[in-house]
């Protein structure tokens, strides 16, 4: 979608790394600069980063037009392969399939006519139509990397094609053409089957909403025409179509697609729902909260996207080797045809291994192997409610030896719980409850809340007191038959003239433990004190534990809470260490100085005073779910499920994810020293050569996509 500084295209054809290098190198001069490119291989999309005042959108349909590729405008449907006509869908399948049942024919025809005999015309002619069909999406990009002086591995192979068969080996030419193609096919295949993953999120929102209208009538709408604000109805069974908050009704919801929680979420009036998840039990009333294209799902979809724009380390190794690379090879290659046989040999036997060379001296194992693995990480983790926006943030966990996190809202959940209840002078703790609840019947203060909340799941029945009042900024009274109870805060209490050392010394305990208490009396005495705290989130602990399982060295916390609260939620969670009281300019400094001592350091954190240090952090991880909109647009990660266990997840899927990619460039590199040291020796041949290059990308391709099976149930990816 163009804006005054960018354009976007659809590209039909673009599937790997290499088109993207054939892409660079004939826009970026129309662009102003290679630099001013991006690509999201994942939805075929290409970024030109200026303005079509800047750059006319007709030159770079052009440029792309030059490399046997077709560029059109973008639009937001044409996520995934949606938008690519029948030819840039099943164009490359058709010229591979007619490739290799050509190149057999002609293999037949051939033997039929005696196979040590020349091929006949019939023979010759599939054989031509055979690397025709072979090399015609190969060779515009052959022509630009020669235009351009900077050869490629389709130069490689239209090279390696043409000198078989000006030396006469016809069959080998149709070969080394079907298996390149057919190489070529497996990784468009392997891209796409990612790209379909992807888009298959995108689909888990309903294309309808059913608006309920100011009239009280149920109608179903596009959901891009629904407007924020807009009542939606969910009926039990049925997806959420957009973002929004429940305001009548409640049951639980489904919300594994977005945040990859395994049990569905309770939901009640004031919860958020996310577009794609799935209502279970009961009719829910959805207010809109976020337009179709800005719903949480979209923004997930959109961020893998735009992730692969930022690529690993390891993505860019494989590009700079392949670009020094593969001049060599062509060099070597051009040496091996003409040295030997001026110093004496038979020019056909090295110009025929300097071929062999050229085929298995092909990249393309080795160019396929990290993109894919990296592609299939990235998806399988937003499967698992691990959103990383791009490849370089998928290898940095791997390597993290500390981890700062903040308290509320990223250890604790953010509201204040009931922890302790303590009754006294002979009152028990269901009376007690049952006082504090009826007196806060009425009250929106957030403790008030956590009391209510609290006596229910304890099975109190809450009633509200007779003659209830509210005491300004102390506490409340009310009567049950005929006393007056009162609850409070100990200011209150210390007012009403009812404080005692016991009462004082359990305060004091209770208060140096960073607890909140609220004081429940009677006109005679104080009936019992309830402690409430931000309660450590259930999964933080265990979280924490496998993270030092793991080998993070050291765990801080760091928070603008006083020293009590933060010491006690800390020793509660397991931290290492905790620094409390913190600016959000102190919180970046606390950062700066972890990531000068250990090297590699995540911050884990969900408000906007949390930003700063996000960013600041090797590896910025939010707390998606409920973080703040700042929080996850500066992270380089967001945990969609508020679940701090999916880092220590993210920790090991990092690592299978870098084993893989090892595993891949070490195998890929192996297969061509066995036959380079082969081809020297003269035991290989042009079929040899490009049935191993092949196998090679078949292997490496499988191997990266078994990452897409990446599980959630920790332990599986270690």
């Amino acid at each position: 979608m163009p804006t005054s500084d960018r354009q976007e295209f659809k590209i039909q054809g673009l599937d790997c790394a290499d088109e993207v290098a054939v892409l660079k190198r004939e826009v970026g001069p129309v662009a102003g600069g290679e630099d001013r490119l991006a690509f999201d291989i994942l939805n075929a999309r290409m970024i030109v980063n200026a303005g079509p005042d800047e750059v006319a959108p007709e030159k770079v349909v052009a440029a792309v037009a030059r490399t046997g590729m077709r560029a059109e405008p973008w639009r937001e449907d044409q996520v995934g392969d949606k938008g690519l006509d029948f030819w840039a869908r099943r164009g490359r399948t058709i010229l591979t399939t007619a490739s290799g049942a050509a190149s057999g024919v002609g293999v037949t025809l051939h033997v039929a006519g005696g196979w040590a005999a020349k091929p006949g015309v019939a023979a010759g002619a599939f054989y031509l139509l055979a690397m025709i069909a072979g090399l015609w999406l190969v060779l515009p990009k052959a022509w630009v990397a020669l235009k351009r002086l900077r050869p490629d591995m389709n130069l490689l192979m239209v090279v390696a094609v043409t000198g078989a068969v000006v030396i006469g080996e016809w069959a080998e030419a149709a070969t080394v053409a079907s298996l390149f193609a057919l190489s070529l096919e497996l990784e468009a295949w392997s891209v796409g089957r990612v790209r379909r993953a992807v888009a298959a999120l995108f689909d888990l929102a309903p294309p309808t909403a059913r608006v309920l209208t100011s009239g009280g009538v149920e109608r179903d709408v596009p959901v891009k025409d629904v407007a924020v604000g807009a009542v939606l109805v969910v009926r039990p069974g049925e997806r959420v179509p957009l973002d929004g908050k429940v305001n009548k009704g409640s049951g639980h919801v489904n919300q594994a697609p977005i945040t990859g929680e395994s049990v569905p979420a309770p939901k009640r009036p004031g919860d958020d729902v996310f577009a794609g998840t799935v209502n279970g039990e009961g009719v829910l009333e959805v207010t809109v909260t976020r337009a179709a294209n800005d719903t949480t799902l979209a923004r997930i979809v959109r961020m893998v996207g735009e992730s692969q724009s930022r690529r690993a380390a390891s993505e860019r190794w494989v590009d700079r080797f392949a670009a020094a690379y593969t001049p060599a090879v062509m060099a070597l290659a051009v040496a091996v045809a003409l040295v030997p046989p001026l110093l004496g040999g038979g020019w056909w036997e090295w110009v025929y291994r300097a071929l062999v060379l050229l085929v298995i001296a092909c990249p393309c194992a080795l160019v396929i192997s990290t993109p894919v693995s990296i592609v299939a990480a990235l998806t399988a983790a937003a499967r698992n409610g691990v959103l990383v926006k791009g490849g370089m943030f998928i290898e940095l966990p791997a390597t993290l030896k500390a981890v700062a996190v903040d308290k509320t809202g990223t250890l604790t959940e953010g509201r204040p719980a009931v922890v302790e209840v303590v009754p006294l002078n002979g009152h028990d703790e269901a009376e007690l409850l049952e006082r504090a609840a009826g007196l806060e019947a009425r009250s929106e203060h957030p403790l008030a809340r956590a009391v209510i909340e609290y006596a229910k799941a304890k099975g109190v029945n809450v009633t509200t007191a007779e003659d209830l009042r509210a005491v300004p900024g102390k506490g409340a009274v009310g009567r049950w038959q005929g006393r007056e109870f009162w609850a409070g805060s100990p200011r209150y209490m210390a007012e009403r003239g009812q404080e005692t050392d016991d009462v004082r010394r359990r305060l004091d305990a209770m208060t140096g433990a960073g607890r909140s208490v609220i004081v429940v009396g009677n006109e005679q005495h104080v009936c019992g004190l309830i402690a409430l705290a931000d309660a450590v989130r259930p999964a933080a602990k265990d979280a924490i534990r496998e993270l030092k399982g793991l080998g993070v060295v050291r765990v801080v916390m760091l928070t603008g809470d006083n020293e009590a609260t933060a010491r006690a939620v800390g020793k509660d969670a397991g931290v290492d260490e905790v620094r409390a009281g913190l600016l959000p300019e102190e919180k970046v400094a606390a950062v700066e100085a972890l990531v000068a001592e250990f090297g590699s350091v995540a911050m884990v954190g969900d408000g906007v005073n949390d930003a700063p240090a996000l960013a600041r952090a090797s590896l910025g991880v939010a707390m998606g779910a409920a973080g703040t909109d700042a929080a996850i647009e500066t992270a380089d990660v967001a945990l969609m499920s508020d679940d701090l266990g999916k880092l220590p997840w993210l920790i090991r899927h990092s690592r299978r994810t870098m084993r893989v990619i090892r595993q891949n460039v070490a195998f890929s590199l192996a297969v061509k020293l066995v036959f380079v040291t082969l081809t020297f020796a003269g035991y290989s041949s042009l079929w040899a050569a490009i049935a191993a290059d092949t196998g090679a990308s078949l292997l490496v391709i499988f191997n990266g996509l078994r990452l897409l099976k990446a599980g959630s149930r920790p332990g599986k990816n270690g």
